[in-house]
């Protein structure tokens, strides 16, 4: 895939395939329009993109942990997760028919994996998740009438925190930062 560095290359072989098909292009015209491919109002725009410096990658470059929760009830998880947090399933792996379930789900960013396997986490585990907006959270969740969770709001020295524990007893606690 071709990235905006390559722009220029990009309009001069798309004037080249526009005269094959007798359609007369300036430069400047296929300029204005690789910039439009690629969300730039104008072609200056793009161009100023272009001249910025390209940051070197660090040797080594950590991304946020994925915590592994341990379920038991896939139904029950589903509707935790998905139902009442509002989690997307993002996808769901098992080795064949009547194996434990792995999979992720994931809302704005924040990634989990729950997992049937025995040997992949503990339940009881607990995830402190920075949030902002955590009182319209606490209001949406309080709105969905869960029958096994009703959060409310914790002031903490560092934060206003909503604590929610799913069926299988691991805990997420949603912090705003003060």
């Amino acid at each position: 895939m071709r990235d905006f560095r390559d722009a220029k290359l990009m309009a001069k072989a798309l004037r080249q395939a526009m005269a094959v098909r007798n359609v007369d292009l300036t430069h400047s015209e296929t300029l204005e329009i690789v910039a439009r491919q690629f969300g730039f109002d104008q072609w200056n725009i793009l161009s100023a993109k272009l001249d910025e410096p390209e940051t070197a990658k660090p040797a080594v470059a950590i991304e946020p942990p994925v915590p592994i929760f341990r379920i038991f009830d896939v139904d029950k998880a589903k509707e935790f997760y998905c139902g009442f947090l509002g989690f997307a399933l993002d996808w769901e792996h098992r080795f064949g028919d009547h194996f434990p379930l792995y999979c992720q789900v994931s809302r704005s960013g924040m990634v989990l994996h729950l997992s049937e396997h025995s040997g992949d986490a503990s339940p009881g585990a607990r995830a402190f998740v920075p949030v902002s907006g955590v009182r319209a959270f606490q209001a949406e969740l309080s709105a969905k009438q869960y029958r096994y969770m009703k959060p409310g709001l914790q002031d903490a020295p560092w934060g206003l925190e909503m604590e929610v524990i799913d069926p299988f007893n691991n805990r997420l606690t949603f912090c705003e930062r003060s």
